[in-house]
C-alpha cells in the first residue's frame, strides 16, 4: 500500500489523514478527490503533502489503498464512473454505512479487496475504534497490512458485516451523545475555581474511570450505581433513557442494509 486515495474530502478523510500524520506513517503519494474547492483548500492547507483535485477522480480511484469516504445515496453512482479505474490488486474500503460489500462487488467485480469500515472521531488523536469487515475474496496479506497500518491509530477489530451499522451507532456517533455535556462540565469546573488543565484531567481521568467500574469491575449495575450516593441527575435519567431508545433505535433502522 504505497499508494493512498480519497474518494471524498470531508472529516473521515481529514480524520485519517491525522491520525496517519501522528503516526509518522508515511506513503509515497496521498491523493484525494474532493469537488468542493474550499473543503480541498482547507485539507492542503492541514495536510500540504497530499494532492488534490476538485474534477478528476481517477488518480484516487487508482491508488493501492482507496477509501469512498461518500455518503450512501452516492456511493454506488461514483463506483459506477470509477470502475475501470480500480486496480485489480488494490484494497477498496468503503466508509459509508447501508451499502453492502456484495453490492459493492456487483459493480466492480474484477476487484477482489473490499472492505467496510466505520472510523471514529478518535483516531484524530490515535485513539480510534474503527471496525472493519472484509470481503470473503480479500488476501490475507491485504488485511494483515492493512490492520498492521491501522493499528497505529487505535484499536481495529475486525467485525462481521452485519454488525457495521451497529458499530456505526455507537461507537462512530457514540463521541457526540457526550461531547456537548463534556465541554459543559469543562465550564462549571473552571467557573467552580479549577483550571482549565485540572478540569480537563480530573474529568478525562473520571471517564475512564466510569466506564472502567461498570464494565469491568464484575459489579451488578446496581452495585456500581451505589458506589456514589449522591446523583444530581437522578430525576433527569428516564428522559435520557427514552432519548437512547427512541432516537439511536431510529437511526439504526434508517441506515441498515
Amino acid at each position: 500500500m504505497k499508494t493512498i486515495g480519497f474518494i471524498g474530502g470531508g472529516r473521515i478523510t481529514l480524520i485519517l489523514l491525522q491520525g496517519f500524520k501522528n503516526a509518522n506513517v508515511r506513503f509515497e503519494k496521498i491523493t484525494v478527490y474532493e469537488p468542493d474547492e474550499n473543503v480541498l483548500k482547507g485539507l492542503k492547507t492541514k495536510f500540504p503533502f497530499i494532492e488534490g483535485s476538485t474534477s478528476d477522480a481517477t488518480k484516487a480511484a487508482a491508488s493501492d489503498l482507496v477509501f469512498l469516504a461518500l455518503h450512501p445515496p452516492v456511493l454506488i453512482e461514483s463506483i459506477q464512473s470509477l470502475k475501470n479505474t480500480f486496480q485489480s490488486g488494490s484494497l477498496i474500503v468503503s466508509l459509508a454505512p447501508k451499502i453492502t460489500i456484495e453490492k459493492i462487488k456487483s459493480v466492480i467485480p474484477q476487484v477482489t479487496n473490499i472492505a467496510r469500515m466505520n472510523p471514529n472521531a478518535g483516531t484524530f488523536v490515535n485513539k480510534g475504534f474503527n471496525p472493519v469487515c472484509f470481503a470473503d475474496s480479500t488476501s490475507k496479506n491485504i488485511i494483515d497490512e492493512f490492520i498492521s497500518l491501522f493499528e497505529k491509530t487505535g484499536k481495529v477489530p475486525v467485525v462481521p458485516e452485519n454488525k457495521i451499522e451497529a458499530y456505526a451507532v455507537i461507537s462512530a456517533m457514540g463521541h457526540t451523545y457526550f461531547w456537548f455535556q463534556l465541554q459543559e462540565l469543562k465550564e462549571l469546573a473552571i467557573t467552580f475555581g479549577l483550571s482549565e488543565i485540572e478540569a480537563k484531567d480530573s474529568i478525562s481521568t473520571m471517564l475512564c474511570g466510569t466506564s472502567d467500574t461498570l464494565f469491568y469491575s464484575e459489579l451488578p449495575y446496581a452495585e456500581v450505581t451505589n458506589l456514589v450516593p449522591v446523583k444530581p441527575m437522578a430525576e433527569h435519567e428516564n428522559s435520557i433513557r427514552d432519548f437512547y431508545k427512541t432516537k439511536l433505535i431510529g437511526i439504526y433502522q434508517k441506515i441498515k442494509p
